[in-house]
């Protein structure tokens, strides 16, 4: 693993750091909105006064902290998707990959970097009882001591059986100014939370009882998409019933479901759940940013 210069920096005199995944670059959106996109996140971030740490991994290497040339090859197509199993064979093939979650809440742990803030995170399918299909977000979040500023799961997932994994494997979930958990694209589900925060301060509070506690799980931060920029439920809902179906009769299975699903939304909604993905993941970054801060304590 690589830790780029100005990350380095920055960890060793405890500036605020906020890593960022790399697998929006190169799978979540179009070449070239999504260079514009990752740059964009970056400058949220400096302009924060947080230095921002995207993740990815060039000719086999881990890197944490893209250079701008870095962030470009990620953009290329035919770039890996990699998580965390997939982070020894990458590395022996010498290939460029963008990490999902998983591999980045594990090489941000694995760098000393303490807050990660990403769009939304992976968890249980629908159907997971007969497919076993599960995120490998989750578990690797039990062993990964990272804060992780997501809006909740998408709700093309299970999320009932989602809150049930995370509860079975003891990782803190707090919502951010919420009681209810979040669903992506919108700022609530049927879910309500047993715990939650009313700013940054207090998330610094309970990382630094994890810290004491010798915790190695990650706390994840439920942090909802502003009402205003979120997606109209009528049409959520009719979209995803749509998507649902059409990958049913196109016979998808395994982990190409979501990929599918995620695809078919975007053309349906005319662009609308694409829009708001950026939104969410732009809320989350400031979150996040503010997280690093009180936790650095420049907050």
């Amino acid at each position: 693993m690589r830790i780029s210069k100005t990350v380095a920096e920055a960890l060793a005199a405890g500036k605020p750091i906020v890593a960022l995944e790399s697998t929006i670059i190169s799978h979540g959106l179009p070449y070239p909105a999504n260079i514009a996109a990752a740059k964009q996140f970056e400058e949220q971030l400096t302009a924060a006064g947080v230095v921002p740490a995207t993740i990815g991994i060039i000719k086999g290497v881990p890197i944490v902290g893209l250079s701008p040339d870095e962030l470009e090859l990620i953009a290329a197509e035919g770039t890996a998707k990699a998580s965390v199993r997939d982070l020894p064979i990458i590395a022996a093939k010498k290939i460029n990959g963008a990490t999902t979650v998983a591999a980045t809440a594990f090489l941000a742990a694995k760098a000393g970097i303490r807050v990660f803030a990403t769009g939304g995170l992976g968890g249980v399918h629908k159907g997971a009882i007969d497919t076993f299909d599960e995120s490998a977000d989750l578990t690797t979040l039990a062993t990964s001591p990272v804060v992780v500023v997501s809006a909740g799961v998408k709700s093309v997932l299970d999320i009932a059986a989602t809150l049930e994994r995370l509860e079975t494997l003891s990782i803190p979930l707090v919502g951010f100014k919420t009681d209810i958990f979040p669903s992506f694209w919108l700022p609530t589900s049927d879910y309500t939370l047993d715990w939650s925060v009313g700013s940054a301060k207090e998330v610094a509070d309970i990382v630094a009882s994890q810290n004491e506690l010798g915790s190695k799980a990650a706390l994840l931060i439920a942090n909802p998409v502003p009402e205003d920029q979120a997606w109209n439920q009528k049409d959520h809902d009719r979209v995803l019933e749509t998507a649902f179906a059409a990958a049913s009769e196109a016979g998808v299975r395994g982990k190409a479901v979501t990929p599918f699903l995620l695809s078919y939304i975007v053309g349906a909604s005319e662009g609308v759940s694409l829009e708001v993905n950026l939104a969410l993941v732009r809320n989350n970054i400031f979150v996040a940013g503010e997280i690093s801060k009180a936790i650095s304590g420049e907050g």
